[in-house]
């Protein structure tokens, strides 16, 4: 009952397998290409928002981050010059009582 397989049956067998093989490996990499390309769009998408991101740090936490600490130091320098004058009237007001 065996059969024997000619040359030709086996090069058309292996023709047969190559040519799914081919078909398939075609099929991913057009899947890997599709998916590269998706991932270069999130990527390009991701960039335009972390621009976005830094144009508003940029241009409207920072200014005011900025005043803050403007704002901090002005009333550092009040108490600096309160806290001199009331040294002085300390020191006059001690004298008197001596």
């Amino acid at each position: 009952m065996s059969e024997d397989i000619t040359n030709e049956q086996l090069f058309e067998f292996m023709t047969r397998i190559y040519s799914n093989l081919d078909k398939k490996i075609g099929s991913l990499d057009e899947r890997i290409g599709d998916i590269n390309k998706e991932m270069q769009e999130g990527f390009k998408e991701m960039k335009n928002e972390i621009k976005k991101v830094n144009i508003k740090i940029d241009h409207e936490i920072v200014p005011k981050i900025d005043a803050l600490f403007d704002g901090h130091k002005q009333n550092s320098d009040k108490l600096s010059r309160i806290e001199e004058e009331i040294s002085k009237h300390e020191e006059i007001i001690l004298r008197r009582i001596k």
